[in-house]
This record gives structure tokens, C-alpha cells and sequence, in this order.
């Protein structure tokens, strides 16, 4: 604190001194102008924390509320005293404000104590304000009360301010922030401080109850568990309801689920719950439990004849609409299998398959092992070799159980290749053999399985074999006749033509000799004429 004054020439010493309450003075400090010395006063409150200029200001360390005097600066000359005041006035920032002491929850149209707004430490006290959602809360009877207090330290002289708040909720406070501040002034002018959010749990009471069945009431089906779970919208939710089954008058207190096991289709049906207090709020659901039944006739194993009919059905009865698939050995069929006159070819495993595509994992099916029994039956065909060297005798056999197939030779010849078989497909296949008979055979096939033996036999002739030969030989005695025969035939020809060949040789001479003869005439006849 600056001494307001101006130094005099004549100045003696200079004094500061406060005023107490009632006006009295009390000295703190003194200075000497001419021994340029510095004493303080022997003041509790102020030992060791005073130190005075040369210029007469006086510092203060370690500012305290009770510094807030009136100080007086006295500058005293021989003849006169002067004095400047100042006015110290101190302050002390609040902690931040807390709000403490909340309630757990809150509840609607209730009004209730929702927590106390501290700061703590002032100096001077300040204002503290309620928020929400960042508003300013008034007060309003029957829905906002606030309670200001303020309590300052005896010792430390700082004040604490508290602020209650009794508030009434309803459901636009959920989730709604609640603030509050402390407004003070310091040395700059007001300023303010904000507490940390606070949000609270809002009870209130159940005004609708919901129903619901887990898994998804599509998917049910026989043999599942299924669970009601049953919700109140309230806060918090209530824990206890009554269930109510189809065909039952008595509801069935329990949790807000409820397990049944191993459902079957008669428990479809409507299902409610409602509160234990409030029966009349009540929710209900559909349940379908769904199902599907297959029946195959004949089913298993099943052994029929040949040629007899057998009428085949899969019925099937559904909660909805199915699907049916047949299946011949893991092939699909295009349709149902019918049988007026069975082929071996119609055995096999036969599968009837069907599901509801909707409903995942229910599927059934039934099986049909058909077997067609029929005795041996034999056909035997007999084939000449180009050469007819060799005859092919083939025994086809049609029966099932496989027949086994045996061959009997009567007569000589030779087997070229004995017993080759075929694969046996649909109740059929062939055995043949090979022979080149030396004379007149005969081959007997003999098929046999579990039900019948059968027995067949085929002539092969040897005299085929002969005549071929005879022919072949005769073919051959032609071939050689009718090569000598032109051989014989082209060497009369060639006679012939030396023959002629030599007669054309005299008649050239002669006629030779007949030109030379009248050469010489008409010599002669020139010679007479000279």
C-alpha cells in the first residue's frame, strides 16, 4: 500500500496504523527519516509479515481475511501531522461447486430431495443456482424448492454455501443433466464457477405390459422349449407377473419368465401375462407349434414277385402346407412311384422325404426297401462263327435271386472259351460259351437260385461244320481246275499264233521271189528291143 502523500522537507518519521472496529487506532510500523531506521510494532497478527520502503509504502505478505482495514499512512514534521487512508479489501475464490448428497432416484410425481449444491471457502460468500439441461431452475411450489444457507468459519472467516434441492421428475428426465453454480465477486468483478453433471435414475410406474415367446413363434415345433417372457414398461421393471396358458382358468405367478418343456401341438393357443397388482393390464400372443407327420405304406423291407402290383401312399399331415420329395436309391424321382407290374428294375431303396421349409429342423422321412423275386427264366440263341470253325451258344438268364448258371456238355468238341458272363443288371445277365463241335452236341444251361431251378438245352449240329469244309474244299478244286484250264487255254492261243506267224513267213518270201522274176523279164525284154 502506496503512502498517498507527498514527502515534506522537514519530515521527522512516518507511522502506518489501522483502525479497529470501534475507531480506535493500533500502530504497526514506524520509520525514522533521519536514522533511516525501521521498527514494527509488536502486533500478533502481524509479526513477520509487515515490511515498510523507504518511500513509506507498506507491504503485507500472506494476505489473510482480516486484513480487510482500514490503514492509515502518517507522515509527522516539527510543526504538523499528515494522514492518507486506504481501504484494503480482501477476497477468496470458492472451490468448485459439488453436488453431493444425491438421491439414488428420482421418482415421478413425487416431490424429493435430489441432492445439496456445495462450495466451500469463500470470501465474500456468493450465490449458488440450479440447472437443468443447462436452464436456470426457478423455484415453483409443489415442484421446485431450493433451500439457501450460508456458514463462514470462525477461524478462517471463509464461508461454505449450500443449496438443497427438492425436485419433482417426471419421464422428460431421463437422462436429463442437473448442474448447479456458485456466483462470486473478486477482485476483477462477479465470476462463475460450474459443478459436474449429475444425472439420475427416474423411476416410474408400469403403464403397458408386453408379451413375448422365445424363439421366434415361427420356428416352434414340436418337442421345443419355449419361454414367455413377459415386460412391464416401468422403472424399475416389475420382477413378478401372472401367465396364462390355453385350457387353464388359474393364471401362474412366477418372474417375468416363464419355461414350458418339450411342447406338443396342443399347445397352440393364445398365452397372456399381466402384473400381480394390476391384472387387468394384460398382454397376450398367439402361439402355433408347429408340426408334421409322415406315413409310408408299405414301409421297411418289402419282397414281392414279379409282375405283381403294389400300390405305394405317403400321406402327410402338417400344421401348414409341405413339402414332399421321393428318392430312388439317393436319386431324385419325378414323382411318386406306382407299381401295377413290377420289374426287377423297380427294386431298390425308396425314400419318402418332407419338411416345412419355414420351420428350420422339422423334416421327416420313411424308407421303402422294395425286393422283386422271380424264378428263373431261360433263353439260349446260338451263333455261327464267319469261318464256321466255331458256334457261340449264349444262355440268358432273367430271375432274382441271382440264379447261378451251369453248363452241361453231351457229345465231343472242342471249347474254345467256357462260361463268360456279363454283369448282372436289373435281374438279367448272360453266360455264353464257345465251342467247335466234332460232331452233333448238346449244351444244357442250367440256372438256379433260391426259388426254382431251370433247365434248357440246345442242339448244335457237327454236319454244318462238314459241309462248309466240303464246300470250302470244292471252292478250292475249282479255283485250281479253272486255273489250269486257262493256263491250257492260253497255250493253244499262243499255238495258234506261232503257227500263223510261221505261214505269214513264206508267203512274204514267195512274193519276194515273184518281184525278182519280173525284174529280170523286163530286162530281158529291153535287151530284145535294143
Amino acid at each position: 500500500m502506496p503512502c498517498r502523500l507527498d514527502v515534506p522537507h522537514n519530515l521527522m518519521f512516518g507511522k502506518w496504523k489501522y483502525e479497529k472496529p470501534d475507531g480506535s487506532p493500533v500502530f504497526i510500523a514506524f520509520r525514522s527519516s533521519t536514522k533511516k531506521s525501521v521498527q514494527y510494532d509488536d502486533v500478533p497478527e502481524y509479526k513477520d509479515r509487515l515490511s515498510l520502503s523507504e518511500n513509506y509504502t507498506l507491504s503485507i505478505s500472506n494476505a489473510r481475511i482480516s486484513d480487510e482495514k482500514r490503514f492509515v499512512c502518517m507522515l509527522v514534521t516539527e510543526d504538523n501531522v499528515f494522514e492518507a487512508p486506504t481501504t484494503v479489501k480482501v477476497f477468496k475464490q470458492p472451490s468448485k461447486p459439488e453436488i453431493v448428497s444425491k438421491a439414488p432416484f428420482l421418482e415421478t410425481e413425487q416431490l424429493k430431495q435430489l441432492g445439496d449444491c456445495i462450495s466451500k471457502d469463500s470470501y465474500p460468500d456468493g450465490n449458488i443456482t440450479w440447472y437443468r439441461n443447462g436452464k436456470v431452475l426457478q423455484p415453483l411450489e409443489g415442484v421446485v424448492v431450493i433451500i439457501f444457507k450460508k456458514q463462514m468459519d470462525p477461524v478462517t472467516q471463509l464461508y461454505t454455501m449450500t443449496s438443497s434441492l427438492e425436485y419433482k421428475a417426471t419421464k422428460a428426465d431421463i437422462q436429463m443433466p442437473f448442474t448447479c453454480s456458485v456466483t462470486y465477486f473478486g477482485p476483477s468483478g462477479q465470476k462463475t464457477v460450474h459443478s459436474e453433471q449429475a444425472i439420475f435414475d427416474i423411476y416410474y410406474p408400469t403403464e403397458q405390459v408386453t408379451i413375448q415367446v422365445l424363439p421366434s413363434k415361427n420356428a416352434i415345433k414340436e418337442g421345443d422349449n419355449i419361454t414367455l417372457k413377459c415386460l412391464g414398461n416401468g422403472n424399475p421393471p416389475p420382477e413378478e407377473f401372472v401367465f396364462y396358458l390355453p385350457g387353464q382358468p388359474e393364471g401362474i405367478r412366477s418372474s417375468n419368465t416363464y419355461t414350458l418343456t418339450d411342447v406338443r401341438r396342443n399347445a397352440t393357443g393364445d398365452y397372456k401375462c399381466s402384473l400381480i397388482d394390476k391384472r387387468s393390464m394384460i398382454a397376450s400372443t398367439a402361439i402355433t407349434v408347429h408340426y408334421l407327420d409322415l406315413s409310408l405304406n408299405p414301409s421297411g423291407e418289402v419282397t414281392k414277385q414279379i409282375g405283381d402290383a403294389l400300390p405305394v401312399s405317403c400321406t402327410i399331415s402338417a400344421s401348414r402346407n409341405a413339402t414332399v420329395v421321393w428318392m430312388k436309391d439317393n436319386i431324385r424321382l419325378r414323382s411318386s412311384p406306382s407299381f401295377s407290374s413290377l420289374h426287377y428294375q423297380d427294386a431298390g431303396n425308396y425314400v419318402c422325404e418332407t419338411a416345412l421349409q419355414e420351420v428350420e429342423g422339422l423334416k421327416k422321412r420313411e424308407s421303402l426297401t422294395l425286393i422283386v423275386e422271380g424264378k428263373p427264366q431261360i433263353k439260349m440263341t446260338k451263333k455261327t462263327d464267319p469261318s464256321g470253325l466255331s458256334k457261340t451258344i449264349i444262355c440268358h438268364v432273367e430271375g432274382f435271386p441271382k440264379p447261378a448258371i451251369q453248363w452241361t456238355i453231351t457229345g465231343s468238341g472242342s471249347v474254345i472259351n467256357q462260361t463268360e458272363e456279363s454283369p448282372y443288371i436289373n435281374g438279367r445277365y448272360y453266360s455264353k460259351i464257345i465251342i467247335s463241335p466234332e460232331e452233333n452236341v448238346t449244351l444244357t444251361c442250367t440256372a438256379e437260385n433260391q426259388l426254382e431251378r431251370t433247365v434248357n438245352s440246345l442242339n448244335v449240329s457237327a454236319n454244318e461244320n462238314r459241309e462248309k469244309v466240303n464246300d470250302q474244299a470244292k471252292l478250292i478244286v475249282g479255283i485250281v481246275v479253272g486255273l489250269l484250264l486257262a493256263a491250257l487255254v492260253a497255250g493253244v492261243v499262243y499255238w495258234l499264233y506261232m503257227k500263223k506267224s510261221k505261214t505269214a513267213s513264206k508267203h512274204v518270201n514267195k512274193d519276194l521271189g515273184n518281184l525278182e522274176e519280173n525284174k529280170k523279164l523286163e530286162e530281158n525284154n529291153h535287151k530284145t528291143e535294143a
